[in-house]
């Protein structure tokens, strides 16, 4: 037998099992020179079947390494490589419901960082102004225009979700979010807006039992009794206001409010939340962070904090019933928002226009 047989004995087998490319044809990276690599170190497609099939394996969604990652061994065929995040098509975006999306750190942080950029925003905006022209800020329309600052709350989610879009465009970012009529009809469009019409008549019900149902419980348990209501946020934003400012806010919470606070909230908040921590837990922290949120300006109160307890307790009660409506209408359209957005302008726009009128005639 010839001595170079007897060195290498599996020779013609391991020769076999090479693929005879120097590169991987799919993201260029220098292959070991070695035999039975199946995958490619880098981007971890399967080399044998596209040597064999001429195409992309089915699975494979885009590179999950970079050419700077060091490996103790090469792949074999029983190591396989998986994306670290699903990378969605378009027309997988709508079908979402059994996919892992942001976990639930960006669920919450980036909504709450969000709102500590609007408020930082603003608080500054106030601080100039009451050292350059204070009258301003107590002008009804300071109070309109600063509605305007609710479009920062979108802006982080949607620089987010790109990367969980193989094309990221401002529509297929939205989609992703909940926030589309793509496929509706107009027949399902005013479905929808009779739906959201109803919740939000069906929310002035429920925030005044609330409310009725913690001052009860208050008095009977604490012997706290309510003379006089805190004053809610339309009743401060009403303050000063005419039929003018009042149709400026109204269009203010249909146009501003309601799409971004339900874009941050049930699209992103939620929608992250519910898959990782279950639907129960998502749509429970959702409501409780947006009636959290909603209640910071108390901190700004200088009152005592047997005081600040019965205000917050007072108001945080109806926020949590309003927001935990708005998520379970969520969970009900799967997840899409057209209805929960009508619902929570037209709710706003009520609550003002009701405050409004008791106003003006009481």
């Amino acid at each position: 037998m010839n001595e170079k047989e007897d060195e290498y004995p599996n020779k013609a087998n391991s020769q076999e099992k090479e693929l005879n490319w120097t590169f991987c044809p799919i993201c260029g990276n220098s292959l070991p020179k070695v035999g039975g690599v199946k995958y490619c170190t880098n981007c971890g497609v399967d080399l044998d079947y596209v040597k064999k099939n001429k195409e992309l394996p089915p699975d494979y969604v885009g590179s999950s390494y970079n050419q700077t990652q060091q490996f103790t061994s090469y792949p074999t065929q029983t190591r396989q490589y998986y994306p670290q995040r699903e990378v969605l098509s378009d027309e997988e975006i709508f079908d979402t419901k059994r996919k892992k999306l942001w976990g639930t750190l960006a669920s919450i942080g980036f909504p709450l960082l969000a709102f500590l950029i609007m408020n930082g925003l603003l608080i500054g905006i106030i601080i100039i102004l009451l050292f350059t022209a204070p009258s301003i800020i107590f002008n009804p329309i300071f109070a309109v225009f600063s509605i305007l600052a609710e479009l920062l709350l979108i802006l982080l989610p949607l620089w987010y979700v790109k990367k969980y879009l193989k094309n990221p465009t401002l529509q297929n970012r939205l989609e992703l979010l909940g926030f589309t009529w793509k496929n509706y009809t107009n027949k399902d469009l005013l479905k929808e807006i009779l739906i959201g019409l109803s919740f939000a008549v069906v929310g002035i019900f429920l925030v005044a039992l609330s409310s009725i149902g913690i001052r009860l419980f208050l008095e009977f348990f604490f012997g706290v009794r309510i003379i006089e209501s805190p004053p809610s946020d339309a009743e401060t934003l009403i303050t000063g206001m005419d039929i003018l400012i009042l149709i400026l806010m109204v269009i203010m919470m249909l146009v501003i409010v309601g799409p971004t606070e339900e874009i941050l909230f049930r699209g992103f908040m939620q929608r992250g939340l519910v898959r990782t921590i279950g639907e129960f837990w998502g749509i429970i922290i959702t409501a409780f962070i947006f009636a959290i949120i909603h209640l910071v300006a108390l901190l700004f109160y200088l009152i005592t904090p047997v005081v600040f307890f019965i205000l917050f307790v007072l108001l945080f009660v109806p926020y949590l019933a309003i927001s935990l409506m708005l998520g379970l209408l969520f969970r009900w359209r799967d997840e899409n928002l057209i209805a929960v957005i009508i619902t929570h302008g037209v709710y706003n726009s009520l609550t003002l226009i009701i405050a409004f009128l008791f106003m003006v005639f009481y």
